[in-house]
């Protein structure tokens, strides 16, 4: 770990059989203005949820030319984000944050008028020091590092003070909203456990009680999907994806670990040499379906730290898209976007197997050198 010229931290994650740099390439010679002041969390009494407000973010980096771009390596023309002339991954704390950099419990008995500092932290996850390209075309040595990035940063994150939840994602494609083409994704580490993984982990506690502590409803559902067939996509050893019976997307699919586990920090060897293949697998075939690349938001949901949502969560990959056409996008228009409504304009088996046939060779047919990278 180094520092940028602001105090950010900045962690270079290697490819094994990457040379060690010398330390002097990894200094920031920038001058960079002071961190601005974390923005500001506010309760909304009428939901029971803090809602970030980050105006300083209005100023952030939006769409530049390859040439300018803030997470390429450094040259001597375009001093970045990332001091280091070459790496393999990098993750540094984000210039405009949402939450942090403080980090510390929010208030406990919030209600109307209450606010608190934006704590928490922000980071960014760049996959490559190409410009170009995307996860899907990373490789399979490549990705295999980004997971164990991801998983540190689980580990490292979850142990600050206040943090409730850490989430991983990507945002892809300019219909996304992304403001940098570089592929690249985030981990937001909140101080408090989201709407989603609330109702989540909601429902997973009742199926647990309601079991008598037997398998989680990640798993329970995994089960069922698996017996059915209709929805899979891709089955291997450790993992399986699978369009849930109730997509709320045009796109979507979950990819489960086969065993529970709360987070990726807590995926072994094997497990990740896996997900390493099968991720990637699916991401292409998502790309497969139409003449241009597909956007989309790969979202990682691993357990709050909360004990009874760790003892009943379920880590899972939900990978999402708004296309619902080669030409057409879904919008999140009255009934979802006010009531949480969804309307799907796809049948989730149909999707299935469409996804099943863009390739010819299933990813869990791949067999693995003893070293864990594909044959």
């Amino acid at each position: 770990m180094t520092r940028l010229a602001d105090g950010r931290e900045i962690l270079y994650f290697d490819d094994t059989g990457t040379a060690e740099r010398p330390a002097a390439s990894l200094v920031d010679h920038r001058e960079l203005p002071a961190r601005p002041e974390p923005g500001q969390l506010r309760f909304d009494a009428l939901s029971g949820e803090w809602v970030a407000v980050a105006a300083h973010r209005q100023s952030r980096t939006h769409l530049p030319p390859a040439d300018q771009c803030p997470i390429c390596p450094t040259t001597p023309a375009n001093r970045t984000e990332i001091p280091a002339p070459d790496y393999d991954v990098a993750v540094f704390e984000n210039r405009f944050p949402s939450l942090g950099p403080a980090a510390h419990d929010v208030p406990p008995a919030p209600g109307w008028g209450t606010t608190a500092p934006a704590v928490g932290r922000c980071e960014v996850v760049a996959f490559t020091p190409q410009h170009t390209g995307s996860f899907a075309e990373l490789g399979w040595r490549r990705t295999r590092t980004v997971i164990d990035a991801w998983a540190h940063r689980t580990e490292a994150l979850s142990a600050l003070p206040g943090v409730q939840q850490v989430f991983p994602f990507e945002n892809r494609g300019a219909d996304i909203g992304v403001t940098l083409h570089h592929p690249h994704g985030q981990i937001y580490a909140y101080p408090y456990v989201t709407p989603r993984a609330a109702v989540l982990a909601a429902a997973a506690g009742a199926y647990s009680a309601a079991s008598d502590g037997g398998a989680t409803l990640t798993s329970s559902l995994l089960r069922a999907e698996r017996h059915d067939g209709s929805r899979m996509v891709l089955e291997g050893e450790h993992f399986s994806a699978y369009v849930p019976f109730a997509a709320r997307w045009p796109l979507e699919v979950h990819l489960v670990p086969h065993r529970q586990v709360p987070d990726l920090a807590a995926l072994n060897g094997a497990e990740r040499d896996e997900l390493a293949e099968l991720y990637p697998e699916l991401l292409k075939r998502f790309d497969a379906l139409y003449p241009t690349p597909t956007p989309y938001i790969a979202a990682w949901h691993q357990a709050p730290l909360e004990p009874a949502m760790r003892r009943d969560g379920h880590l899972h990959l939900q990978l999402t898209s708004p296309r619902r056409a080669a030409d057409k996008l879904k919008y999140l228009a009255g009934s979802e976007a006010a009531m949480g409504a969804f309307i799907n304009d796809t049948t989730p088996e149909s999707v299935a197997a469409r996804l099943r046939e863009v390739a010819s060779e299933p990813a869990s047919r791949t067999t693995l050198t003893p070293e864990g990278a594909p044959a």
